[in-house]
């Protein structure tokens, strides 16, 4: 199982970034998948979940209505359009394979992450 993930940077508040997340080595469509992130010294924080046809979408209250979780089943890809950026979401971001209980456990496969900085 690989997990890819892209398109973190810089940006100002009020900014918009779209995360990508190649996945690889295991049947894509079987999969919830989820994004979740880490602050600098702070915990793990579920962001989104998505169904394996991506009918059905979850989030965090903190980023409701700023974020879209989406996937591409043929590309084996999920992303995550972010608008309306904060500093708070200032984080290093991943995407997980399974539903939010399975993505913040402590099992499974990790990516390397995409670091989002919000920052005037």
């Amino acid at each position: 199982v690989r997990l890819v993930e892209s398109g973190g940077g810089l940006v100002q508040p009020g900014g918009s970034l779209r995360l990508s997340c190649k996945a690889s080595g295991f049947t894509f469509t079987d999969y919830f998948m989820t994004w979740v992130r880490q602050a600098p010294g702070k915990g793990l924080e579920w962001v989104s979940t998505l169904s394996t046809m991506g009918k059905n979408t979850f989030y965090a209250d903190s980023v409701q209505g700023r974020f879209t979780i989406s996937r591409d089943n043929g590309k084996d890809t999920v992303y995550l359009q972010m608008n309306n950026l904060k500093s708070e979401d200032t984080a290093l971001y991943y995407c997980r394979q399974g539903a939010r209980r399975d993505a913040m456990a402590n099992y499974g496969y990790w990516g390397q992450g995409t670091q989002v900085t919000v920052s005037s």
